[in-house]
């Protein structure tokens, strides 16, 4: 009976302390804070980009994504960006959903426009590029490589070896 007793206050104990440590994580990540201003722009997909992914401009941290949500009506996704309120961007600004590498995770990319006016807190860019499927791209190459390789294959394949090198009309 007291190591049912013993058992269940350890578990208790790891149970707490495991709360206490999500609770911290969630406050030092500051996901949902908006520091600066909010902008949002709309994407046919966003594949792989979260909340609390980065927003650059040149490369150059200058906000956060902070929400992502639905429109119902135009069944677009919808992004919200939290940023840096020393940054001001042009009406005209592009944004487009980037990734870091061929394994690494999705960002939101700004690159400004030359236009006079600057997007205030609530705008929405205009100008956006949905995200890439590495994977599609790369799965096209290489089946288009490898239809490539067929098609030479299917018109004999096996020469004379001793063939190797010269021109099909030097034979």
């Amino acid at each position: 009976m007291a190591g049912n007793l013993v058992e269940t206050l350890v578990g208790a104990v790891v149970l707490a302390v495991a709360a206490l440590f999500l609770g911290f994580a969630y406050n030092s990540t500051n996901i949902g804070a908006v520091e600066g201003y909010e902008l949002l722009a709309r994407f046919e997909k966003i594949d792989g980009l979260s909340e609390g992914a980065d927003v650059r401009l040149g490369g150059i941290k200058v906000g956060t994504v902070v929400r992502q949500e639905l429109d119902t009506e135009a069944y677009l996704a919808v992004v919200h960006l939290s940023l840096d309120p020393n940054i001001e961007l042009p009406e005209d600004t592009s944004a487009a959903v980037v990734s870091e590498s061929l394994l690494g995770g999705k960002y939101m990319s700004l690159t400004p426009g030359g236009a006079e006016e600057m997007l205030e807190d609530g705008d929405e860019i205009q100008f956006t590029q949905s995200s890439v499927n590495l994977e599609e791209l790369i799965g096209k190459f290489m089946f288009s490589t490898v239809e490539e390789d067929e098609d030479e294959g299917a018109n004999g394949g096996a020469g004379d070896p001793g063939d190797a090198g010269k021109n099909a009309g030097d034979k």
